[in-house]
This record gives C-alpha cells, sequence and structure tokens, in this order.
C-alpha cells in the first residue's frame, strides 16, 4: 500500500538526517523547508512562521514527523512570544490539520518538559519545566495528550542531547586537545547522548506503525561535559590536566541548561521496537572514531 513519510522541518538536524534515513530504506518520503532556493519534488515549502491557512499537506502523506521548532533554550527565554507562536500555536494548527485529514502525526519533545531532579523519568509523569523551552513543550504536549484521549492518531517522542558525527564541539575539542591545547568544560551540565541514528530508526518504527503514546529515547545513564573531554583526551593519549573544567551556570547559560539528570525511562521502544541506546561511551565512540583516527594520524606525522 502507498504510504508516504512527510518530515516537518527537513532543514533541522534530526529533520535532515531522518528523511535520509527513509530514502536509504525506499520509503516514499518528502520534507518541508523554509528555504525557497531548496524546494523541489521532495521539498515542500513551509514555514511555521507564516499562516498555515493555505498550506495542505502532498496528496498521499499517511504519517509525519514534527522536528520544526525553536529548540535553543537560549532562543526561547530571550523571546518567549515568537518561540511559542512556533512551538506551539502554530505547531499545534499544524497538527490540527494533519489529524483531520487522517494524518498520523509524531510529535517530537525534549527532556527539557521535566526538571531533571530524577533520572530515568517516566512517560506519564507529571510536566515539571524549568525552562521557555520546556514549558512551550509541556504545553504542546498537554494539548496532544488530549487529542490521543480522544483517539487521534498521534505520538510524542522525547528525546534529550542528539549528537551526531562531525558534531562541532567534539570536532573542536579533538583538534585541540591534538595539539597540546588545553579546551574548557563544563563540570555542571550533563548529558545521556543517543546517537542520530537511533533516534531515526525509532522515528520511522514509529511512523510505519502509527503508533499512539508517549515515547521516549536517552542514553541510561549521564556524565558531565568534562567527563567527555577527559575521555577525549584518554582516547588521543594526551593529558587528562589539558581538560579545563568550568560552570555552565558561572557562565550564565539560560534556566534549565544544567538538570541534574537527563534520563528518560526508554524501555517502551526498547520492548516495542528492539531500540535500545547504549552506554555512554560507546556512543561517544562511534561519533568520533574518525576524527580521532584522523587527529592520531597528525600527531605521529608530526
Amino acid at each position: 500500500m502507498f504510504h508516504m513519510f512527510l518530515i516537518i522541518g527537513g532543514d533541522s538536524e534530526i529533520g535532515a538526517a531522518a528523511f535520509a534515513a527513509l530514502k536509504t530504506q525506499g520509503r516514499v518520503v518528502v520534507a518541508t523547508t523554509r528555504r525557497r532556493d531548496l524546494v523541489g519534488q521532495d521539498r515542500l515549502f513551509l514555514d511555521l512562521a507564516a499562516s498555515l491557512d493555505k498550506w495542505e499537506p502532498p496528496q498521499g502523506a499517511a504519517s509525519a514527523c514534527v522536528c520544526a521548532a525553536v529548540a535553543r533554550l537560549a532562543d526561547c527565554a530571550a523571546d518567549p512570544q515568537a518561540s511559542a507562536r512556533i512551538n506551539v500555536i502554530q505547531t499545534l494548527a499544524l497538527v490540527d490539520k494533519l489529524v483531520r485529514r487522517g494524518i498520523y502525526v509524531l510529535f517530537l519533545s525534549s527532556n527539557q518538559v521535566f526538571d531533571g531532579r530524577v533520572p530515568q523519568v517516566p512517560p506519564g509523569a507529571t510536566h515539571s519545566p524549568v525552562s521557555e523551552y520546556g514549558r512551550q513543550k509541556a504545553r504542546t504536549e498537554s494539548v496532544l495528550h488530549d487529542y490521543m484521549v480522544r483517539g487521534a492518531p498521534i505520538g510524542i517522542l522525547r528525546l534529550a542531547k542528539v549528537v551526531s558525527p562531525g558534531m562541532p564541539l567534539l570536532q573542536r575539542w579533538i583538534a585541540d586537545l591534538a595539539r597540546g591545547k588545553s579546551i574548557s568544560a563544563f563540570s555542571d551540565m550533563k548529558l545521556a547522548p543517543t546517537h542520530i541514528e537511533l533516534v531515526c530508526s525509532a522515528i520511522s518504527s514509529l511512523l510505519s506503525e502509527r503508533a499512539s503514546g508517549i515515547f521516549q529515547l536517552t542514553g541510561p545513564r549521564d556524565v558531565t561535559y568534562a567527563d567527555v573531554g577527559c575521555f577525549l583526551a584518554m582516547e588521543l593519549g594526551v593529558e587528562s590536566s589539558l581538560v579545563q573544567t568550568t560552570s555552565a551556570r558561572a557562565a550564565g547559560l539560560p534556566e534549565g541548561a544544567t538538570p541534574l539528570h537527563t534520563t528518560l525511562d526508554s524501555t517502551a521502544l526498547r520492548d516495542r521496537f528492539g531500540l535500545e541506546v547504549p552506554d555512554v561511551w560507546q556512543v561517544i565512540e562511534s561519533v568520533i572514531d574518525s576524527d580521532v583516527s584522523q587527529s592520531r594520524k597528525m600527531q605521529n606525522a608530526g
């Protein structure tokens, strides 16, 4: 049966990766873009900042993943009204339009809907956001939950830190450490990273099954960014003293940037689809292998 997937926000990191992964799987997939110069047969123009009155999803679309959002904590904190227009008002208007046409909707959400005081938060826990971004995601989730209760075909996928090969921060740290240059890493900011490939697998599985409910995908435990820096130093065979610890709070990062925990209970995806995030160091190794190998070659050549 003809089953088209629609990626809302194909220019985003996750949206672009999901679009490419679905294409590789041989799926029929269309993505949206805010860039007029990228519009094509499988790229439709959609700007959530503009009116949605005349926008229509493509014929044949059966499942859609909403990746588009103002996702930076600082941006949401700096302009709550403008970011909420995208993350709440326009997103809900879009979901309503899709659902009314019988299209299943998968909404990407965040661990930021919780305060991070406890690890492995279950899917049904009460929202407790600290950041403006988290409050906006929680507001949208609440409305979508009401839709689901009434039988609407909607799923929510909560994520925390998603990492990809070529991640600029890690590339920069590896290059600096390989040259014997010190790096600064936050000792009070944590992550439980998930490889973007696994995120794409989760999106593909949920879209294919039109799975309703709340699903979560994070690593099993948190480490600090300083821990990651020390791990990179070890991998490169350089002194861990090159990793200088600093404070995210002291640096003035926005409220909600330093939760004690970022992990979410991800057993539903494991039990239903066999998707499980490996330990943090396996995830980090999977995104830095090529960068570390290249730096080692440069060290040896020098």
